[in-house]
């Protein structure tokens, strides 16, 4: 049952091959069998998992089933989720049992879907290879010597393992689509305001995106059907129809235009990574479609203006955490000010503790229009070279990462190293667009990804042109060598 996709278990749960609670003991038993080894789960919820499989099987019974009644699923531990700890892979929320849903978990419940835990991830989503974590790194299914990617690797290695056939994640500068890459995964972050982000942590509020991660472009867009949507609960929420994303996913491509900027293609990148990429983007040629190359003139100034509007973001959402309302408290503090300085040193990671400090000085007096002003004017920069671009292209494609997954250690001593594994994507969030990562070929043994880049809203053109590339190719149905 692990080796079908969230499709195919909700076929055959309507089929009556087997029962919900069948399915879900499956997935609980894999992941209490192999998880040790990638460690990409934070919290398991086997006893509410099957009081919710037993649950859809009696709903099914009595005739009043849907198409996700039962089917299991999982959380990035950054969604609330009642009842249920919601640590963002922090000490500092440790012990923080959300006491309320968050739309997207309360979404999937609405639907009947069956909650199997919470999966880790880079502590408050801050990373791009999930080391960060508080309860440990997460593991490559692929090579467990090579990182998952972050901040969503629970989420994508849980899915490349086969605990789990779909996930929910979040993308705040690429941490959907890397991880997604990086373990040979589909992942998708929809366009800023599609799905709602009340009751999902907030790391930057203004580049923050949930989205699913899956095994295959169907398995996202029926995971998306579920999350998107206008949530008054949500001021960032966008109050526009959705449109069902499985619908177009069978349109052929033929006489589509795709745009490859040439900054994305420079003398820098990878020579195997550019041949892997350019030989996927062929098969669009074979289907029909139209290359054109394209310019994004201003691609170089997204690393600096993404880490000072994210650091900056952060430092004012986590200033909450102070160890007086919520989260770590240190103890027996002297006074309120040592109160405040060892429940957050105590409480947040060295990489979050990184952030809040630069976030902080960008925005304190005197260096607000030097640089946070001036970073905000350059995110419109990035914007309007989309804008320009999408006047003359339907899709964008690209690598969406500069190599296949690094090992462990490789980057974390250097941070800025680190923030340049995002070079690809952070454009995508700056300018609020669609961005997709579809599996697309192996370099020495570990997959990698190719990213579809849409106009806003244009989710159902992105899942659309990954599924005709999936229809194309079998880089999607592989599996990591030795995984049961």
């Amino acid at each position: 049952m692990h080796n079908k996709t969230l499709a195919q278990i909700s076929q055959d749960l309507q089929a009556g091959e087997y029962s919900s609670v069948e399915v879900t003991q499956h997935f609980l038993d894999r992941i209490k069998n192999l998880d040790d080894q990638y460690n990409s789960f934070i919290t398991v919820t086997d006893e509410q998992a099957l009081t919710q499989a037993k649950a859809a099987d009696e709903l099914r019974a009595a005739g009043n089933a849907n198409e996700w009644t039962g089917v299991p699923m999982a959380h990035k531990d950054i969604f609330c989720t009642e009842g249920v700890r919601t640590s963002c892979g922090s000490k500092m929320l440790d012990k923080f049992i959300a006491p309320y849903d968050s739309t997207v978990a309360d979404n999937f419940n609405k639907v009947g879907a069956v909650s199997l835990g919470k999966t880790n991830m880079d502590e408050f989503a801050m990373g791009s290879s999930s080391e960060s974590s508080f309860y440990g790194a997460v593991k490559n299914p692929w090579n467990e010597e090579h990182v998952p990617g972050g901040s969503s690797g629970g989420s994508a290695a849980a899915v490349a393992a086969r605990l789990a056939p779909g996930i929910t994640a979040t993308d705040t500068g690429g941490s959907i689509r890397q991880p997604a890459s990086f373990c040979g995964v589909t992942g998708i972050k929809p366009t800023y305001g599609r799905v709602s982000r009340f009751g999902m942590v907030s790391y930057a509020s203004s580049l923050d995106q949930g989205g699913p991660i899956a095994r295959n472009a169907e398995d996202a867009a029926m995971m998306l059907n579920v999350m998107a949507g206008f949530d008054k609960k949500d001021s960032t929420s966008i109050d526009r129809a959705v449109p069902d994303y499985r619908a177009d996913l069978n349109k052929s491509v033929k006489g589509m235009t795709i745009g490859l900027p040439k900054e994305y293609f420079s003398s820098d990148l990878d020579p195997a990574m550019a041949q892997t990429i350019q030989d996927a983007i062929k098969e669009y040629e074979k289907m029909g479609a139209t290359l054109k190359e394209i310019s994004l003139p201003n691609t170089h100034l997204c690393v600096p203006a993404y880490y000072v509007i994210a650091p900056s973001e952060c430092s004012a959402n986590l200033s909450r955490m102070d160890g007086v309302r919520f989260g770590h408290r240190c103890e027996d503090p002297k006074n309120i000010e040592d109160l405040y300085k060892r429940s957050r040193s105590e409480g947040f990671g060295d990489e979050v503790q990184r952030r809040i400090m630069l976030g902080s000085y960008a925005l304190s007096a005197g260096f607000y229009d030097a640089y946070y002003k001036k970073a905000q004017q350059v995110r419109r920069l990035i914007k309007n070279d989309f804008v320009a671009a999408f006047n003359d292209v339907d899709v964008i494609m690209s690598p969406v990462a500069p190599s296949p997954a690094f090992k462990f250690g490789e980057k974390s001593k250097d941070p800025v190293s680190m923030y340049l594994e995002d070079i690809f994507t952070l454009a995508t969030n700056l300018a609020g667009l669609p961005g997709m990562s579809v599996p697309a070929g192996m370099i020495n043994d570990l997959p990698v990804g190719l990213q579809l880049i849409g106009n806003y809203f244009d989710e159902s053109r992105l899942l659309n042109c990954a599924h005709q590339f999936q229809n194309a190719t079998d880089w999607h149905t592989k599996t990591p060598t030795g995984l049961k």
